[in-house]
């Protein structure tokens, strides 16, 4: 199960993801931005679309907004739950250092994946980038999404789309050899482990199953490249970052609670701390419905804080969306 205090960030960052749509989303068809080329083309699939919309407009405005949701969960929300399932960062290495031995190592083994002479084998590839010699040369800059140092050992994922785009593989492929190379050195008495990881599986019949070998298969060249022991799909990728299982189901239970119709009539009211003297059932409700257990335990102890912190008490629980981290001073003058 996991713990009270990162299943309430992993309910901020909801309520943030949601706040930010819910603002940006299209109301009506006068807020259209101008699209000729999309109306034109989409003239085409008119008697389609009219099927299930009549306001074409307005369809390209709400095909924007979801593009737009999709690149807020690509961006920030799957990274940042994974740090705060992890308690790892995100990590830019620059100016890193390999061995000319490793450097050829690499090129080796990328030349044969592309031309088929191997086939990818973890273990083997981390027994020829790992041995050292030579003079030091540049290796590729590199960025981890999910960055933890262990006593023994290193662990970075980089976290990716689940529709990455054609022939972006053999680069990604260079990149975690290389990064791997590099860490090994930076790091010799560690374990360095390097993942490729995906949220989901656009393939399965489930929300949280997931077939690997098949995903694979489905991705352009990814066989060809990358093996399996490298990738993490689906809840093998959130259940590592957790160290709990079913960790996904537990995530999409969380979305699921706060994503509602009404989700934002109740940020209103929550947001607004004097709401709690005018109903306070179900100001403490919607707080217990959305895991807010920082804001349960303040308006538990509402009268002792009234008298304390009367100006910081009544401030908005939310900034757009985000949380208003100075409302946790509150919590010190109940200790």
């Amino acid at each position: 199960m996991l713990k009270d205090n990162k299943t309430q960030l992993i309910a901020l960052e909801v309520i943030r993801v949601l706040k930010t749509r819910f603002d940006n989303f299209p109301e009506d068809s006068q807020e259209n931005r101008n699209a000729p080329f999309h109306e034109a083309f989409l003239n085409a699939f008119k008697e389609k679309i009219e099927k299930y919309v009549d306001n074409i407009p307005y369809f390209i405005s709400l095909s924007s907004w979801l593009h737009g949701l999709n690149t807020t969960l690509g961006q920030s929300f799957f990274e940042n739950v994974a740090h705060i399932l992890s308690e790892g960062e995100k990590r830019s290495f620059k100016k890193c250092k390999i061995t000319e031995k490793q450097q050829n190592a690499i090129l080796e083994i990328i030349t044969d994946l592309k031309n088929g002479q191997r086939k990818p084998d973890l273990e083997r590839e981390n027994e020829l980038i790992f041995q050292t010699g030579g003079d030091l040369v540049n290796a590729l800059d590199f960025t981890a999404d999910v960055f933890i140092i262990e006593k023994d050992y290193i662990e970075a994922i980089e976290l990716k789309s689940v529709r990455p785009n054609a022939g972006e593989m053999r680069g990604e492929k260079l990149k975690i050899l290389s990064a791997k190379a590099c860490l090994k050195l930076k790091y010799p008495d560690k374990e360095i482990r390097y993942f490729i990881g995906f949220p989901f599986d656009p393939l399965s019949d489930t929300p949280t199953g997931y077939n690997k070998q098949r995903f694979m298969k489905h991705l352009i060249e990814f066989e060809k490249y990358f093996d399996p022991e490298e990738v993490l799909l689906a809840g093998e990728l959130w259940d590592r970052l957790s160290g709990e299982p079913n960790t996904m189901e537990k995530i999409l239970k969380i979305i699921n609670q706060i994503a509602k119709p009404d989700f934002l009539e109740k940020y209103e009211f929550i947001n607004n701390p004097l709401n709690f003297e005018k109903n306070e059932t179900k100001y403490l409700r919607i707080l217990k419905n959305w895991f807010l257990f920082n804001e349960i335990k303040i308006f538990e102890n509402y009268k002792k804080l009234i008298n304390k912190n009367q100006r910081l008490l009544f401030q908005e629980l939310f900034k757009n969306g985000k949380y208003n981290l100075k409302r946790e001073k509150l919590l010190k003058e109940i200790e």
